[in-house]
């Protein structure tokens, strides 16, 4: 048998091992892992400080490098960076001395990820660096390297044992670099004042950007909703108000200076009937509707409005200006995905019956209220 057959063979009879094995080694890596990043967060120093106070003094953009695993990581470090305030930008090493080393700036600042900190193509690249005066941050596991020693800040990972029977494949390392990028974007970002309202901003798709975007933006107009005056009796405002095709399941009620007063649900109608109570069909609404319902303030967050509803278990919600006049209403039936699961409402300690008053959302406070 040649020594390749046999090499072959060897590796499918590695393979064939029990769950019981799979698990127990999985787990062993995990566990690994997550002992290093312990480790790595009690070894934090000064060093750390002093790179995010130049990640928040960079007045240009954050420039995030490295080879191999380590250039995968700073790619989702980079997109961590932008997400959350700090300008940020990839640029491979064996590129940058090909031509792409022209997207660097005086103003900018370099993030060098290297575990070893010899890597070639980022050593080659160093002097250049050192030229033109950049500040580089150097994330490697010995500040004594070639990369520690050219670095204007280093985070020292130190000796890291990679996870695996082999212990040779990036996993405890790259773990732990992410980890420090983590670290560093979400520490600047909170120095930078980086508020829920500006990360809405940066991610405007999907469900995270619908329930960061403001209520506004996501319910219904005036002239999808159901409005009456609440002197009307309950049969009138049923026969004036209605809408052709998708309707919400309740009717607004306004006061005679037109701001909202009362609400009244398709639950509400069908309680008259199942208690037979058929003649207060023809009395005014405002004796049967729920007085000063819940609403949301123009400007509130989508996220705010979803919670309060999950919490209070309300299928609608008038939304109305700074005067208390409504200007639309948001609809369970539009917002359902973006309902907070039951057990994340029991573990908030929150839970079906809370009676907590809670009428109207607070205005959101002007930028430069904030800033006083």
């Amino acid at each position: 048998m040649s020594s390749e057959s046999a090499s072959i063979d060897s590796a499918a009879s590695n393979s064939e091992i029990s769950d019981f094995e799979k698990l127990r080694n999985a787990r062993e890596i995990i566990k690994l892992e997550s002992r290093t990043l312990a480790q790595l967060a009690d070894r934090l120093d000064q060093s750390f400080c002093d790179a995010v106070n130049l990640l928040c003094q960079c007045r240009g953009s954050v420039i995030v490098s490295g080879m191999g695993k380590a250039g995968l990581v700073g790619q989702k470090i980079m997109a961590t960076l932008a997400s959350t305030g700090t300008r940020a930008h990839c640029l491979h090493p064996a590129e940058a001395v090909h031509g792409d080393l022209g997207r660097v700036r005086r103003d900018d600042l370099v993030l060098m990820l290297s575990q070893s900190g010899e890597t070639e193509e980022v050593v080659r690249l160093l002097p250049m660096l050192a030229d033109a005066r950049i500040p580089v941050v150097a994330i490697t596991a010995n500040s004594e390297s070639t990369l520690g020693r050219a670095a204007t800040v280093v985070i020292e990972l130190g000796r890291l044992e990679e996870a695996g029977t082999l212990r040779l494949a990036p996993s405890t390392s790259t773990t732990a670099m992410l980890a420090l990028g983590d670290a560093l974007a979400l520490v600047a970002s909170q120095m930078r004042g980086f508020r829920r309202e500006d990360f809405a901003r940066f991610h405007p798709g999907g469900s995270l950007g619908q329930r960061l975007s403001r209520v506004e933006q996501l319910m219904r107009g005036l002239d999808c909703c159901r409005v009456a005056e609440q002197n009307n009796t309950v049969r009138e405002v049923l026969v004036n108000v209605s809408l052709p095709g998708r309707r919400t399941g309740a009717i607004m009620l306004v006061d005679d200076d037109g701001k909202l007063s009362g609400i009244f649900t398709d639950s509400d109608l069908a309680r008259l009937f199942e208690q037979r109570r058929d003649p207060q069909l023809d009395i005014p609404i405002s004796s049967v509707m729920t007085v000063d319902p819940l609403s949301a303030l123009l400007g509130t967050l989508v996220t705010d409005a979803v919670d309060t509803m999950a919490r209070r278990k309300i299928s609608e919600l008038p939304v109305v200006d700074a005067s208390g006049r409504p200007v639309g209403l948001i609809d369970i039936t539009d917002v359902v995905g973006l309902m907070p699961k039951e057990d994340q409402l029991v573990e908030d300690g929150f839970n079906a019956a809370v009676d907590t008053p809670c009428r109207v959302f607070p205005q959101p406070k002007a930028d430069s209220e904030e800033a006083a």
